[in-house]
């Protein structure tokens, strides 16, 4: 038996378990991974509290991102061999000292990129590519606001726009989280808890507003959010921290300035091994290139899963956070 953290029934941080659990051999086409270092991420949160439902039922273990090394490999399994060392993100299960995952949804991990590294950006910095490069196709001279911009995704998005060519507008809770996003791409910083980012942004851009607005926060800031954009902007949400967003009018799209609104997901970007190998190619190579440096701000113990979410939720966080088995 090996620890694991599981969630019995839907709650808050106090519903994330530590226990031992039985990890079964690989079967067929499946690795079994001996895990290093497990990402923490709000979607982490969503499956604890019963936001997302849980694909496997009751109970589960949490955790949607790991990095580690194979120690065994199942039948039909050729790619791989113990001892490689592996990254993933998805499906549920990453907060384990082991687990066993389909060969064909894990990478390997080039040498001079950490398991905490990893751990820390995988999620993260694949959905940051496909941000930037699918969902709204930054380039240069374009201007972004980007929410949570000394959070874990937002310091990512906000060096890797900065790498694109485009002036980066970042909201932060403090100042020394508008220190943390200065020192990684943005050209400005809104610490909304005293100014109306919305007043700033137009400040910023001198009444122009800006095209793209990428919105991890949700709640609190969507109906906002919509107004710093320009005619035809995009507002593109894909996260929500604060809360789901309320019930929305879309004609106010159209009064607004003829918006276009999408909410993304990863695993509609690397359903296909062909299109998860592309974005975490992509990734490492920004890391390799020094595109990108991942900031892990915050190591816990697996034991200590329910005081990082406690941690994330209350803002208290900044950069990447990973648990240690």
């Amino acid at each position: 038996m090996v620890a694991a953290v599981r969630v019995h029934k839907p709650g808050g941080p106090e519903a994330l378990t530590y226990e031992n659990v039985d990890i079964p051999a690989p079967g067929q086409n499946q690795i079994k991974i001996k895990q290093h270092a497990c990402g923490v991420n709000f979607i982490d949160a969503y499956f604890r509290m019963g936001m997302y439902p849980s694909p496997v039922g009751l109970p589960f273990i949490a955790g949607n991102e790991s990095a580690g090394e194979v120690i065994a490999v199942g039948p039909g399994v050729t790619d791989y061999k113990v001892g490689d060392r592996v990254a993933f993100v998805g499906p549920l299960g990453g907060y384990a000292a082991e687990r066993v995952i389909p060969a064909e949804r894990a990478v390997k991990l080039p040498g001079n990129i950490t398991y905490e590294q990893a751990a820390g950006m995988m999620l993260k910095g694949m959905t940051v590519q496909y941000l930037l490069n699918r969902t709204f196709k930054v380039e240069k001279g374009a201007v972004c606001l980007i929410h949570a911009a000394a959070g874990g995704v937002g310091l990512i998005l906000s060096q890797w726009a900065k790498h694109l060519g485009a002036t980066v507008i970042g909201t932060v809770g403090n100042d020394e989280k508008a220190a943390l996003a200065k020192a990684h791409g943005c050209a400005h910083t809104i610490v909304y808890t005293r100014e109306d980012f919305v007043k700033r942004v137009e400040e910023i851009t001198k009444g122009a507003k800006v095209p793209v607005v990428y919105d991890s926060v949700g709640k609190d800031t969507f109906l906002k959010s919509l107004d710093c954009l320009r005619p035809l902007g995009m507002m593109v949400s894909f996260g929500q921290s604060s809360g789901a967003i309320d019930p929305f009018v879309v004609n106010e799209l159209s009064a607004k300035g003829g918006l276009y609104l999408t909410r993304p997901a990863l695993p509609w970007y690397i359903a296909t091994r062909e299109a998860l190998e592309q974005r975490a190619n992509a990734l490492f190579e920004a890391i390799e290139r020094g595109i990108l440096h991942c900031t892990i701000s915050q190591r816990f113990p697996l034991a200590e899963a329910a005081e990082a979410h406690r941690a994330l939720g209350s803002r208290q966080t900044t950069g990447s956070s990973v648990l240690v088995p």
